[in-house]
């Protein structure tokens, strides 16, 4: 499986407008190859670099197996859920690292369930990860003037 984005390249520095400094909206993804009997995709954007472990930034699940992008922006589709992010709030929240270069990690993981149910921010990762059949991974660093 492949994730790929009109707005990101894979290593490049991302765009402000996906930022806390520009429109923070959310970049346009999209994806191909995905592997047969997927029943549904969930969707991680994280930052490694934040102090204390890491900052959770977008968490989406329950996108249908027949979803293949998300518009910059969005909307997603009616059966996607969002999960609280690190801001305490659900949706897309763009990075605004406090310092330094802070790499910001897309990863989109294809399930063998159509539903994920009871997600919270402290339980997503491990029910996705027990679901999972595939997963990709897009990186792109920002760093703010």
């Amino acid at each position: 499986m492949q994730l790929v984005s009109d707005d990101l390249r894979d290593g490049e520095l991302m765009p402000s407008t996906f930022t806390c400094d520009g429109q923070d909206v959310a970049p346009q993804l999209g994806w191909r190859n995905v592997p047969e009997g997927t029943k549904s995709f969930a969707l991680r954007c994280f930052d490694p670099d934040a102090p204390g472990g890491g900052f959770t930034h977008w968490l989406v699940a329950n996108l249908p197996h027949t979803c293949r992008q998300l518009p910059r922006g969005g909307p997603l589709p009616d059966a996607a859920v969002e999960v609280l992010n690190d801001f305490g709030k659900t949706g897309y929240g763009g990075p605004c690292p406090p310092s330094g270069t802070h790499r910001y990690e897309f990863t989109l993981y294809a399930l063998n369930v159509v539903e994920l149910r009871g997600l919270t921010a402290e339980n997503f990762l491990d029910q996705v990860r027990r679901c999972a059949v595939a997963q990709a991974t897009l990186t792109a660093p920002y760093r703010r003037r």
